[in-house]
């Protein structure tokens, strides 16, 4: 079985930083693609960023850019989220993802992590 378990959620002040973290178990042959999605309730789920896990090309929401970075370990088995200059408006759940397959013939099919809690707010 393939688990994703996400960590680094929190209450965080305005302007200030959080880091999330995804880590990818089980049965793995390869990642092609890691992302994050955040959402609010009673909205849309939205992409806020992407990561090629091979190249590392890297593409992310416009109203994040400069603010959110995201990154994967050496390993390839890891996505990060770093978050700055956090605003009101980042408060959401936010989930990891991962575009996988189990073997090398296999088709790639979509992981899901818990969700994670963040909230931007005094």
């Amino acid at each position: 079985q393939v688990q994703l378990v996400e960590s680094g959620g929190g209450l965080v002040q305005p302007g200030g930083s959080l880091n999330l973290s995804c880590a990818a178990s089980g049965r793995i042959y390869a990642i092609s693609d890691m992302a994050w999605h955040r959402e609010v309730p009673g909205k849309q789920r939205e992409l806020v960023a992407t990561i090629h896990v091979t190249s590392g090309d890297t593409s992310s929401l416009d109203s994040v850019k400069g603010r959110f970075i995201i990154s994967r370990n050496s390993a390839h088995r890891t996505v990060f989220l770093q978050m700055t200059n956090l605003k009101p408006e980042d408060t959401a759940v936010y989930y990891c993802n991962m575009r996988l397959r189990i073997t090398p013939m296999g088709n790639n099919r979509d992981y899901w992590g818990q969700g994670t809690q963040v909230t931007v707010a005094y």
